[in-house]
């Protein structure tokens, strides 16, 4: 069992990273990208300390260079659920498990709002990970909701798995290569049901389905975590970055504004060592 488990790359992660490192802490690091994308694409920096006019690719680069020299590396593997277990937690990283006794969560903000449903049907016909839930639908019609062309293989064993898979990409370029996905060129407003999901609905018709699995970069803390609280689609702290749940600590764009680098970084320095003070109390 890990001591924390840290979720996302960004600056808030990295920092979390490098002081457990330094503290010679056991944790384990996830995140769906090794490098942060929203830093890497970044055009100017220019208010970061000791980095002037950097762009998002020179400072990504900075992390994980730093990273790598003291031997810390992510582990690429989505987190789609945190449970918490008698005194620790669970956490879902497609087709693996991993516990810790502490999580901080730098998931970064949230730029596109769930669809009306996903949340409502999610273990009920909405799930987040093709291997961990594949099989569930062998034989039957899906749907798929991907905004990542680094998925389409998920994609494909889905669709070898299904009856009939319909595959709506949220990109330009995609290149699936399954004779059984039908690629659906539309955007899904609602997913609606009775006990179960049923239909994926759009401006101008629908679709029945058995399941939905919607293939994102990152999954929501309110999503990843039942009973976490938020406030204005922000994770709700305090300045210890505490969340509502013992044990459970957040960090950068996740928590509110301002949405600055330096910030986030800040903050997943208190994070750790709030999550490091939490582990000492145990004892």
């Amino acid at each position: 069992m890990f001591e924390v488990a840290i979720i996302g790359s960004g600056p808030a992660g990295v920092s979390a990273a490098l002081t457990l490192k330094s503290l010679d802490k056991n944790f384990i690091w996830l995140s769906g990208s090794a490098v942060s994308q929203k830093v890497a694409r970044a055009e100017l920096i220019k208010n970061y300390p000791g980095l002037p006019d950097v762009t998002g690719g020179e400072l990504a680069w900075t992390f994980k260079n730093h990273c790598e020299g003291m031997g810390i590396k992510v582990t690429e593997r989505l987190v789609t659920g945190v449970y918490e277990t008698d005194g620790y937690f669970t956490l879902l990283a497609q087709d693996e498990q991993y516990e810790a006794k502490t999580i901080i969560l730098c998931t970064g903000v949230q730029t596109v709002k769930p669809i009306v449903g996903e949340e409502e049907f999610l273990g009920r016909g909405v799930s987040y990970c093709a291997t961990c839930d594949g099989f569930l639908y062998k034989g039957k019609t899906i749907a798929v909701l991907c905004t990542d062309k680094k998925y389409e293989h998920e994609i494909e064993f889905l669709a070898e798995l299904s009856e009939k898979t319909y595959v709506m990409p949220m990109y330009k370029g995609y290149e699936i290569k399954s004779d059984k996905a039908e690629i659906i060129l539309k955007s899904p407003v609602k997913f609606t049901g009775g006990m179960r999901l049923e239909k994926v609905c759009f401006k101008d018709g629908e679709l029945l389905v058995d399941g939905v699995f919607v293939l994102r970069g990152s999954v929501s803390p309110s999503t990843l975590v039942h009973g976490l609280k938020v406030e204005n689609g922000h994770v709700a702290v305090n300045r210890s970055c505490e969340t509502n749940i013992a044990g459970i600590f957040a960090a950068g764009d996740c928590t509110g504004r301002p949405y600055q680098y330096v910030k986030a970084a800040g903050e997943g320095n208190v994070a750790e060592h709030s999550a490091v003070g939490y582990l000492a109390a145990m004892k």
